[in-house]
């Protein structure tokens, strides 16, 4: 099987590690199956997408829609990285599954407007489909409406043209969308689960996720919400659907 690629802009060693694990781990894959680069450490090398399966966007501290001016080097240098590179993607329809920035990236890229409007702190919302999404094969074996962890200070306000909207929740109106038949973004995260959620609480407890002194408010909303596993199916249908030799 030819491998996925993961695009990673965590710098923190610990929560990119991590996430690589857990795409690692719901995605069914080896590591020699799911090759990472970690656009935080590096510029993109030159990419031949006919090397690989498809592409995952993973999460990110980054906030993309804030003033150019603001944003660091790094962070300019990953987001003209990406940019490029969904250039190619777009154009071939090329499997591609962006989760919490990957969703705003991809969205930015054909031109949604993100900003804070729909913000969520670290929770787990009812997520629910739609009946496009119902029908969307990447879904097909998920329930109607599910819980899933989220936390982004950014989001799509409106759908780009021509993208179907897959999932939405009473606090963020899109939660999941498709461009063309192949690319797809998704607010929540597929990747995790309560002990990855956990760790991010704590690397991310300074980063505006949620209000100052209420960690452990968090970690017990983290410890007990209902979320069973469904958004974590999304990868390993990903993966199946898309895997080639």
């Amino acid at each position: 099987m030819k491998p996925f690629l993961l695009l990673a802009t965590r710098p923190e060693d610990a929560a990119a590690d991590s996430e690589y694990e857990a795409f690692l781990r719901y995605g069914g894959l080896e590591e020699r199956e799911l090759v990472r680069i970690r656009l935080d450490a590096a510029p993109l090398p030159p990419i031949e997408l006919a090397d690989y399966s498809g592409v995952f966007v993973g999460g990110s501290p980054y906030t993309g829609s804030i003033p150019l001016e603001h944003k660091s080097d790094t962070q300019r240098r990953a987001e003209a990285d990406l940019a490029g590179l969904l250039d190619v993607v777009v154009a071939e329809d090329f499997p591609f599954l962006g989760a919490c920035y990957g969703v705003g990236t991809l969205g930015r890229h054909q031109g949604a407007l993100i900003d804070g409007t729909y913000a969520e702190e670290i929770s787990a919302p009812a997520i629910e489909l739609t009946e496009a999404g119902r029908a969307d094969p990447l879904l097909a074996d998920l329930p109607p409406a599910f819980r899933a962890f989220v936390g982004h200070k950014e989001a799509m306000t409106s759908l780009p043209e021509g993208a179907v909207l897959l999932a939405t929740s009473a606090t963020c109106p899109v939660q999941m969308f498709r461009v063309r038949q192949n690319l797809y973004g998704t607010q929540f995260h597929p990747e995790l689960d309560v002990p990855g959620l956990l760790q991010r609480i704590r690397i991310y407890r300074d980063a505006g996720y949620f209000p100052p002194g209420e960690q452990a408010r968090v970690e017990q909303m983290a410890r007990t919400a209902a979320v069973d596993g469904s958004p974590n199916r999304i990868l390993r249908t990903f993966v199946e659907r898309y895997a080639r030799d």
